[in-house]
């Protein structure tokens, strides 16, 4: 690891160390690494939207409103080569939210994820995406067990960057 020193304004400190104990960091050190990260990968994701990503893809919506749950899992049909899974849940008796793991080029998950939150009815979306390196396993491997993967030769791993 590679240390380095940062020296902060009193105030600055301490509100630093709020936050690291309101989010249950065991240190400093795993704060700024975190932090980092963040800032990194938004900046990755600024210059860079010809690469692969995973994405986590939620919103909110009022199954009342007409046909818009079927016109959402259309949406998704329509991008099964992006879609992974998604996640219903009911809030109330009028509100559902869903959460839809996606994967593919960011320029494809970005352009879907504002279609569906584009959708009328459809409130409080929010996309999550994080940059990966794609490779894909021509040669077949097991993971570690005795068998052959379950998916067979040729497929494709994401790799977050770090």
């Amino acid at each position: 690891m590679d240390r380095f020193t940062i020296s902060l304004e009193e105030d600055l400190a301490a509100a630093f160390d709020a936050l690291i104990a309101e989010r249950g960091y065991r240190n400093r050190s795993e704060a700024v690494r975190d932090m980092l990260r963040r800032e990194l990968e938004s900046s990755r994701q600024q210059k860079d939207d010809k690469g692969h990503c995973v994405a986590s893809l939620s919103y909110v919506f009022n199954h009342h409103e007409r046909v818009l749950a079927e016109r959402l899992t259309g949406l998704q049909h329509d991008h099964h080569d992006l879609t992974v899974s998604t996640l219903h849940a009911h809030l109330d008796h009028d509100n559902c939210m869903e959460c839809t793991i996606l994967k593919g080029p960011a320029d494809a998950v970005r352009r879907f994820a504002d279609s569906l939150m584009a959708e009328s009815g459809v409130r409080h979306g929010s996309l999550n995406l994080i940059s990966v390196d794609v490779a894909a396993n021509a040669h077949d491997h097991a993971h570690g067990h005795a068998h052959k993967h379950p998916h067979g030769p040729g497929h494709v791993h994401y790799r977050p960057r770090s």
